[in-house]
């Protein structure tokens, strides 16, 4: 992983998936699909209860984020924190943040807020594995500030990604460039492989509750 910009130059070669790798990618997606839609399925009542008894309102959030060829769509989650006005309030969720509510705190650390996703991923919006989906408001900012940034919408964002499971934190620029430097790592370097170890460390980082 380059340690500093000046260190990206041997990244001007990146290029998006071949079709070989996008087939096999949507092979992963598909068993992706029928393994999380199972489980939204069976989550949802108590998701719904526990987030009506703790912050009433709309059980789903949703936010427009930045795709693949910067192309926006609007992304689903389970509401994790109380009803505000997401459009202007910009700050990054940190690990104490007044915000959330309990639950939606717990959901956050074990990645259940994260499930509606599977309908971005059926609308082929997103992919299981793959760049953070970042919100267009500050997508627009690290275009302007982080050498490079823009290179991460060249493949399909993910709910997960070698960037969530190897640098958990993302609180500023400082870590936001960091965890570009695994995102291009893992466009560059994609493989089967790496898309399984992904995913293994994915269910640690749940297991461990690392989730802010």
């Amino acid at each position: 992983i380059p340690e500093s910009n000046d260190d990206l130059h041997y990244l001007d070669d990146i290029k998006p998936f071949n079709l070989w790798q996008r087939l096999q990618k949507k092979l992963v997606d598909i068993v992706a699909i029928v393994g999380l839609f199972l489980i939204f399925i069976i989550v949802k009542p108590f998701v719904k209860r526990k987030i009506q008894e703790q912050s009433p309102g709309d059980i789903y959030f949703k936010q427009l984020r930045v795709g693949l060829n910067n192309k926006e769509f609007e992304c689903i989650k389970f509401r994790s924190m109380h009803e505000h006005d997401s459009e202007n309030d910009i700050r990054i969720a940190i690990k104490y943040d007044d915000r959330k509510f309990d639950f939606g705190d717990c959901m956050r650390k074990l990645r259940i807020d994260e499930l509606p996703q599977v309908f971005n991923i059926i609308n082929s919006e997103m992919s299981l594995i793959g760049p953070r989906a970042e919100w267009n408001k500050l997508t627009q900012e690290y275009e302007k500030q982080i050498p490079y940034y823009i290179q991460r919408h060249i493949v399909t964002p993910g709910i997960t990604g070698w960037a969530q499971v190897m640098f958990i934190e993302g609180r500023d620029k400082d870590d936001t460039r960091q965890k570009l430097m695994y995102d291009l790592y893992y466009i560059k370097h994609w493989s089967l492989l790496l898309e399984f170890k992904v995913i293994y460390k994915t269910i640690l980082v749940i297991l461990n509750k690392k989730g802010i």
